[in-house]
């Protein structure tokens, strides 16, 4: 059982359809938000091409991803009317502020590491969810592609975001914060989910 309560929720099939709705909306906020920032911080790094290598491969990520989220959003009810007319909740954009900010302001090896801190955990939660989605809801599998799409273990990430490490240097100070505010940004998308009001 995972420790994030609307995760959990979800895990056990008594979390309400429109949070899944919900979730889908705001995640049509984030992955184009997150792409342009991880191409931004491509195109400033001019020292370490295997950062800029890494940003533009998670950035490629995210436009795959992307294209696996309209089916869960179909699935969830959510048409393109609610989708031009959807007012974004604060708490469930903070996340991809501030990963904006990072691209704007931090050294992108920097930002390498600090991302990485949070993928295995994001990646267990979409786990969860996907095989929630299965069971529970009824979702068929091209309704779970986005998560199945973040759930796999990614090899070559993983070597991208090493290589990218170990070509260039890292502020250590500077990565601790980075990654305790994702954290607390992430934590924020979920408990804005649960209480959306």
């Amino acid at each position: 059982m995972t420790t994030n309560p609307l995760v959990a929720r979800i895990e056990n099939g008594t979390a309400p359809r429109e949070t899944l709705a919900t979730l889908a909306l705001e995640q049509h906020r984030v992955i184009p938000a997150d792409r342009r920032a991880f191409l931004h911080l491509a195109q400033r790094e001019t020292v370490t091409p295997e950062a800029a290598d890494f940003f533009e491969f998670l950035a490629a990520g995210e436009a795959m991803a992307g294209e696996r989220l309209t089916a869960f959003a179909e699935a969830c009810g959510v048409d393109e009317a609610r989708l031009r007319t959807y007012e974004p909740l604060p708490g469930c954009q903070a996340y991809p502020s501030y990963v904006a900010w990072l691209a704007l302001n931090a050294e992108p090896t920097d930002v390498v590491r600090a991302l990485t801190s949070n993928f295995a955990e994001w990646g267990a939660y979409c786990a969860t969810i996907a095989g929630a989605l299965r069971e529970r809801y009824g979702f068929t599998d091209e309704a779970c592609g986005f998560f199945d799409f973040f759930a796999e273990p990614s090899p070559e990430l993983e070597q991208r975001a090493t290589a990218a490490m170990q070509a260039g240097e890292v502020n250590e100070s500077s990565v601790t914060t980075y990654s305790t505010l994702l954290k607390a940004y992430e934590a924020s998308f979920w408990t804005t989910l649960s209480n959306p009001t």
